[in-house]
């Protein structure tokens, strides 16, 4: 696991903001930290460039599959980074779950495809790609074939995703496409957990749920440690870590030029700002 928290940092897929800089989300919340799990695939620049790859080959769900696990084999194969994720996940899901008892592995448009591809090729376990519209396509192991599918009787799926935040896409896309088939999403294994509520909701659907890594303090103090951050942006993190939302309304408070700067920048920032004063998202009137 330490390998895996070490990558976070070294490939930017956890990002730190500097003193009074907190990220915009786009919920129009905002925050000391950014995840971008997919970056482990090796490089920011290696999953932009998958990542845009597949918005190019969406156009053709059935042949997707193949192309996708292409690209990963090859980077497996290759990137020093993305192999050792990648075993470390496989070990963590061997260690964890009876494999024997998987029937499938699935994993949902898009970045769940930077795992759930190549682990269901290392397991030897048929692939299930969910897409946003709750559509399926099954490919075997090697993903030398695959094929639209609507039914599924009975079967039992570990999905895998890269990230689990409030678990939004398991409950409006995930879960319901392998209940339309007739099965099941037993497990689910992410490799971060964000630590706000995702897990708990998807245990309430009896799926057993398990992370490598947890956003929390052990983390940022790994950080630290690997002079990432300073002494300053740990007590931030442990501040917001605690509370959230009162963190970032007292920031908001003692730095009203933060959200004036943010409703005059790009238009994204914009937008989120918008939001945040739209929705009175910190009790801010």
């Amino acid at each position: 696991m330490s390998d895996i928290r070490t990558y976070l940092f070294e490939t930017n897929a956890i990002r730190i903001c500097e003193e009074n800089k907190p990220f915009w989300y786009t919920s129009g919340k905002i925050g000391p930290y950014f995840v971008n799990t997919h970056f482990i695939y090796g490089s920011e620049k290696d999953a932009v460039e998958l990542l845009n790859f597949i918005d190019m080959a969406l156009s053709d769900k059935l042949t997707l599959p193949n192309k996708v696990f292409q690209k990963v084999l090859d980077q497996y194969k290759t990137n020093e980074i993305y192999q050792n994720v990648v075993n470390t996940i496989k070990n963590y899901i061997e260690e964890k779950i009876d494999i024997y008892q998987i029937d499938y592995i699935s994993g949902g448009e898009r970045r769940d495809w930077f795992f759930s591809n190549i682990l269901a090729y290392l397991l030897d376990k048929p692939h299930i790609s969910i897409y946003k519209d709750l559509s399926t396509v099954v490919s075997d192991s090697k993903f030398e074939s695959s094929e639209t599918i609507t039914s599924l009787e009975g079967k039992k799926v570990l999905h895998v995703a890269d990230l689990i935040t409030v678990a939004s896409s398991y409950l409006r896309a995930w879960i319901p496409a392998i209940e339309n088939l007739g099965s099941k999403i037993c497990w689910s294994c992410s490799v971060v957990d964000r630590m706000q509520g995702g897990t708990e909701k998807i245990n309430e659907k009896g799926i057993k749920s398990y992370s490598l890594i947890n956003i929390n303090l052990d983390l940022f103090e790994k950080a630290l440690e690997l002079n990432v951050i300073n002494e300053n942006q740990l007590q931030m993190l442990e501040d917001f870590i605690a509370d959230p939302d009162g963190t970032m309304r007292q920031f908001l408070i003692d730095h009203p030029e933060f959200l004036e700067t943010a409703l005059n920048s790009d238009e994204k920032t914009k937008a989120r700002a918008q939001l945040l004063l739209d929705n009175n998202l910190y009790d801010l009137n």
